[in-house]
């Protein structure tokens, strides 16, 4: 595993024509994977079990440390009608490869989400956010010409009648290397891409459950940028980018927000404060 990431990282860092300033921007590249699964929470909130959705394909060293962390999270319970009860949920983690130097790499889980374990799955498409009518960004031409690729997290506010009220780029990762200040442009490019696509889009807002009747919901959805010919990382594989800057806007609520921005599926769009609610860190206690 340590020959194939830095193999990886170093394709990461030649990725593009540097400028002053890159030396420290290299020490910021990470070679993450994005795992998904289920997971079983007991009704004092510790965790019963999990299962991951494809395990032959990940990493037995990723598998060991998902093992450890988990046996120390713990969920604030879920209730129904006041009583606590066993849940069962979707779940996604973040895993994150670090370079130490030499070859070596520091594993962590940096950031998870996981449904919220109450809905019933035969009106589960009523209780949440789904796309009505959706338009792909357009890759900004510049970015496309540099070479740049990137995923944007987007965090939206959605109204009553479907559509975007307010719209956010909650962080920008970036499979590129160069100077922050170079970087800054470029997540600034993608992020307005990403957020003039959305607002075009329509959505259908939960009719049932708890998140029903509310004012307005936020979501959050990653949006993509990679170029013709880039390979998407398969399930279990490791993918190099540059992790950007996390910023909520005023609209939104931090302690409500559930999970980790990163945490969310490509080509996902999910509630940001409807999920179970981890109490402890990601990566472990």
């Amino acid at each position: 595993m340590k020959r194939g990431l830095a193999i990886l990282l170093c394709l990461a860092w030649s990725g593009a024509a540097l400028a002053a300033g890159p030396a420290a921007v290299r020490k910021r590249v990470q070679a993450s994977m994005l795992l998904t699964g289920t997971i079983e929470v007991a009704p004092d909130g510790s965790v019963a079990q999990y299962a991951l959705d494809q395990p032959e394909k990940v990493p037995e060293a990723v598998k060991g440390l998902l093992t450890k962390s988990v046996a120390t999270w713990r969920f604030q319970p879920v209730e129904v009608d006041g009583e606590p009860m066993a849940a069962k949920a979707s779940m996604s983690v973040r895993v994150v490869a670090s370079p130490l130097g030499n070859d070596n790499f520091s594993l962590g889980v940096t950031g998870a989400w996981f449904g919220d374990g109450a809905s019933r799955q035969s009106d589960a498409t009523t209780q949440t956010i789904s796309y009505k009518k959706r338009q792909m960004p357009r890759y900004p031409m510049d970015a496309a010409y540099s070479g740049v690729q990137g995923i944007v997290y987007v965090l939206l506010k959605i109204g009553r009648d479907g559509r975007v009220v307010d719209a956010a780029a909650e962080t920008v990762n970036l499979r590129v290397v160069a100077s922050d200040e170079q970087l800054q442009v470029w997540r600034r490019v993608l992020a307005e891409a990403a957020l003039t696509g959305l607002r075009h889009d329509t959505f259908n807002v939960p009719t049932a459950g708890p998140e029903a009747g509310k004012p307005y919901w936020v979501a959050r959805v990653p949006v993509t940028f990679q170029l013709n010919g880039g390979t998407p990382a398969g399930y279990g594989q490791w993918q190099a980018y540059v992790p950007g800057p996390v910023q909520e806007p005023d609209w939104a609520d931090k302690d409500k927000l559930a999970g980790s921005p990163d945490a969310v599926p490509e080509g996902g769009i999910l509630l940001a404060e409807h999920s179970l609610r981890l109490l402890t860190p990601p990566g472990g206690s």
